[in-house]
């Protein structure tokens, strides 16, 4: 069962913002990533998914419930943690958690200390002497305090140290573990990888790849870093790019992924089964040393948004 559904949405703001076309759905006890970005469209979808906006096309579903007209009940079953964090002004923390659990029908106080205890904070601070840390932190311990199965979280760790974003993570692994169905938005790749099951890429607006995370550490793209003896051999690879980049059948879609002249370092990426045609192209080349990287999220990502000039990446065209 799909407990999140985004079908076809379309919010056009002009001069190429916005959403186009995009679709994905986020089954029950399923944590999803929804990686990009500033500005590539992630709160867009997700204000839309919590039925903040209405789209000029599409529709957007929580628990089966079309998102726009039914925001009042879809906000009684969601834990919605947003990008920005806006907290009025005049209350203390404790306040504020008291304010938001009369709206969601109550929040049980052992959990609510819980979460105040796990995420250090101290509630009797007023909110706007709080640090974007401490806002960060209460507005973590409000979405998750009414026990909540459905996660929205929109760069959930923007403003938290880097202990704190861990003490994060490790918390979203153990909500996953008791099923909870989760939406985690993030340009922080760390985060996505180790807590989603899948991720999407969205760049201007569009879903450029829908993925399951595991697929990335058995990729059949595999990284190298050589490194030459000599000047004259470094150079002499470098040039040979194009050629070796573009021959069918010999080292296909293989391509430098960055150089390194001071170190006389080239990475370079090519297909699994290439690696022994990898091997006999090397043996004209002097070479120091010739070891296998690990591929990661980043990699993959990165491919997106570099242009075919930077040796590699992939570049990709809006559909029209």
């Amino acid at each position: 069962m799909d407990e999140i559904e985004v079908v076809n949405l379309t919010k056009d703001y002009g001069h190429g913002r916005g959403v186009f076309d995009v679709s994905f759905s986020v089954k029950k006890g399923e944590a999803f990533g929804f990686l990009g970005p500033n500005g590539a469209g992630k709160s867009t979808t997700i204000r839309h998914i919590m039925g903040f906006s209405k789209p000029q096309k599409g529709e957007t579903r929580i628990c089966g419930m079309e998102s726009f007209s039914n925001y009042d009940k879809i906000m009684g079953k969601v834990g919605y943690l947003p990008g920005e964090i806006a907290l009025p002004e005049g209350l203390t923390g404790t306040e504020f958690l008291g304010m938001m659990a009369e709206l969601r029908g109550g929040a049980d106080k052992a959990r609510v200390d819980m979460l105040l205890k796990t995420f250090d904070l101290d509630p009797k601070l007023q909110t706007k002497s709080m640090s974007l840390g401490d806002k960060r932190k209460l507005a973590i311990v409000a979405a998750f305090m009414n026990d909540p199965e459905v996660l929205i979280l929109d760069e959930p760790t923007s403003g938290l140290d880097p202990v704190m974003q861990q003490v994060f993570v490790d918390y979203i692994k153990q909500e996953k573990k008791r099923g909870k169905t989760i939406l985690l938005s993030s340009h922080i790749f760390n985060e996505v990888e180790q807590t989603c099951d899948r991720i999407s890429i969205i760049k201007d607006g569009f879903i450029v790849s829908t993925f399951e995370t595991n697929s990335i550490r058995h990729n059949e793209n595999k990284q190298f870093e050589l490194f030459f003896k000599n000047k004259a051999d470094f150079d002499r690879f470098a040039k040979s790019l194009p050629r070796v980049r573009l021959v069918k059948g010999n080292i296909s879609r293989a391509g430098i992924k960055s150089l390194h002249p001071k170190e006389l370092k080239i990475l370079l990426a090519i297909k699994d089964k290439d690696a022994n045609k990898l091997t006999e192209l090397l043996s004209g080349y002097d070479l120091k040393s010739f070891q296998q990287v690990q591929f990661t999220l980043e990699d993959y990502f990165m491919q997106f948004y570099k242009e075919e000039k930077d040796f590699g990446g992939v570049q990709w065209k809006k559909k029209k």
